[in-house]
């Protein structure tokens, strides 16, 4: 009996150090620390986050899953490098669960989601116009903000299974890692005002517009920014004004 406690003991000790390198490295690469293609080596990780390698280990094969990294058999592990059809495809799958998203909370929504679709659209303009020149601790919480308003819509519609897919997919997360590593920071004024207040004016196609033209915003911009990494060879990764190539991650 006491050997199997230790034993349970030991299973939720590694899972939960595990979870927490999970956070610690998707956090980074939401914040732009560890940028698109950068190698992420085992021993590195595991100095720098005083941990050993199997809780290491099994978070980077989480953020395999979620799809944030990515690895090749004798090369290593890096922060995965987005091809233009990944993005453009990350994109369709936002569109087309947010504007059910939109259309569903359009017919849900009473009037106290009204008033708070409204506050946080108005919060989120502020927070976006003072992002110039802000440092990486802001953006990560305007980041995060956003990621609230867009599920919170989501909420209100009333569908779990349509509000557990937002987040599963991870629609959300990717279109903050694109704008991170894109440098796309500046919105136009009232830009969540605006959606805020066609999602709750009544009309379930002006809704369904609003969100696939709210979404669509920006895209050209970010596939622009991102083309050179589309073009790499391999491992190789184009950066300020050379080419190198990522350390196997060991």
């Amino acid at each position: 009996m006491t050997e199997h406690r230790i034993s349970s003991a030991r299973i939720r000790s590694t899972e939960s150090l595990s979870e927490r390198a999970y956070q610690l490295i998707r956090d980074k690469i939401l914040r732009g620390q560890y940028p698109l293609g950068a190698a992420l080596s085992r021993r590195q990780l595991a100095k720098e986050l005083r941990m050993s390698f199997l809780p290491i280990s099994e978070a980077l094969q989480h953020l395999e899953i979620d799809g944030l990294v990515e690895s090749k058999p004798r090369v290593g592990t890096r922060v995965r490098v987005p091809t233009r059809e990944d993005i453009i495809e990350r994109y369709g799958l936002r569109e087309a669960l947010e504007t059910q998203a939109a259309r569903s909370c359009v017919e849900k929504v009473d009037d106290g989601g009204r008033g708070e679709i409204r506050k946080m659209g108005h919060q989120l303009d502020q927070l976006y116009a003072s992002t110039a020149g802000a440092d990486e601790e802001f953006l990560y919480s305007v980041h995060t903000y956003h990621v609230r308003f867009h599920l919170h819509i989501a909420e209100i519609g009333g569908n779990m299974l349509l509000s557990d897919a937002i987040e599963r997919e991870q629609v959300l997360v990717f279109n903050w890692l694109f704008d991170t590593a894109a440098h796309q920071r500046s919105l136009p004024p009232h830009f969540h005002s605006e959606l805020a207040a066609v999602l709750t004016g009544g009309s379930i196609e002006a809704a369904d517009k609003a969100m696939r033209t709210h979404i669509r915003y920006g895209l050209e911009q970010v596939l622009d920014a991102l083309r050179p990494f589309g073009n790499e060879n391999g491992w190789r990764v184009p950066r300020e004004g050379g080419v190198r190539s990522v350390v196997a991650g060991k």
